[in-house]
């Protein structure tokens, strides 16, 4: 167990072997491949003997070696239950994988985008985390019916999830922003200002998100005593947000203001406003929900409710990694974002 033997410092030929590095360090094989690998029962003279052999021959560590011992494959999955086109033209997503790869690039692991469409996709996709191919999953945008929190759970893998999940969520650490305080906020503020017909566009009935924000809405109106009746929904993209405003228009139109539950959706209601003739916030005032850089590109210029995104999937992360880290499970974290009202030109 002595120290590093310099005669013997200089590989004879070709990349340094780990024979090599045990022989320089004086340990045995199976004591360098544990210490350059990150195993168990290393002494710390030992530990030190193989990191100087390591320096001195130029030694590169064998990943796959290194999987079999820590058990880790030094990967992290992000599952999306969405399918691929609106995973790659929604801001949301892009404001989380930015989050998550600015973590994870800390630590030098790899990201593993899973898009865990219902189906033969979604079925595919618990084989491969069922399998231990990554050393954790998280999880965003997820739906009432896919109930990857009790799969996850269930197999005891690592996980997080971005939102509160509509099943499963006392099983499963989760971060989320508080919904249902944004959209009543937007509400109260424009019942604040005068406006006493308030529609909303709310998102995807399966989703925690969507439920929630429009719980806010409704409690801010029921408060100051006026009706609930204008409701449309889409599913957070631009085309449902034309299809939904227009609807919801068209059975109500007298209404003076609108809560909508993403800035996309948002956008595309200010389009059909102005196509109606329609000022805004003249006639109809207008708040979003995200603040994603959407809302700054609209005319007029979005008020929307901020949730920070990208913040949020680093915080997840983060934890996920403290999870993946802990040798035995711990009680599920929740984590709940406060929201923030951004005051531009649309309310």
């Amino acid at each position: 167990m002595g120290g590093v033997n310099s005669t013997r410092a200089v590989s004879t030929g070709g990349s340094p072997t780990l024979d090599e590095v045990a022989r320089v360090a004086g340990v045995s094989r199976a004591t360098a491949s544990r210490a350059i690998n990150g195993g168990q029962r290393v002494s710390p003279r030992a530990q030190a003997a193989v990191d100087q052999a390591v320096r001195t021959l130029g030694y590169v560590p064998n990943p796959a070696a290194r999987s079999l011992v820590t058990r880790r494959t030094d990967s992290i999955a992000v599952v999306v239950p969405e399918p691929d086109d609106r995973v790659f033209s929604d801001p949301f997503f892009a404001g989380t994988l930015r989050g998550v790869t600015r973590v994870l690039g800390e630590r030098d692991i790899q990201l593993v985008l899973l898009l865990a469409r219902p189906g033969a996709s979604s079925a595919r996709t618990l084989r491969y985390l069922t399998g231990r191919h990554v050393d954790g999953a998280y999880v965003v945008s997820h739906h009432r019916d896919d109930r990857l929190a009790e799969h996850l759970s269930d197999i005891g893998l690592p996980c997080i999830f971005g939102g509160r999940p509509w099943t499963g969520g006392d099983r499963v650490a989760y971060v989320d922003v508080d919904n249902t305080a944004g959209e009543r906020e937007a509400t109260e503020h424009l019942i604040l200002s005068g406006r006493t017909r308030i529609g909303t566009i709310a998102g995807p009935s399966d989703m925690t998100a969507s439920a929630d924000r429009l719980a806010g809405w409704r409690l801010a109106m029921t408060e100051a005593g006026l009706a609930t009746d204008a409701v449309a929904h889409g599913d957070f993209t631009e085309a449902s947000g034309v299809h939904a405003t227009r609807a919801l228009l068209e059975r109500h139109p007298d209404l003076d203001g609108l809560v909508v539950a993403s800035d996309l959706m948002a956008a595309a209601a200010l389009r059909v406003l102005a196509e109606m003739g329609r000022r805004v916030p003249d006639d109809v005032a207008v708040i979003g929900f995200d603040d994603l850089g959407v809302a700054e590109r609209t005319t007029p210029r979005l008020t929307t409710v901020r949730q920070p995104v990208v913040a949020m999937a680093e915080r997840a992360t983060r934890l996920l990694l403290d999870r993946v880290d802990q040798a035995e499970g711990s009680h599920p974290m929740r984590l709940i974002i406060p929201p923030t009202l951004v005051h531009r030109d649309s309310a």
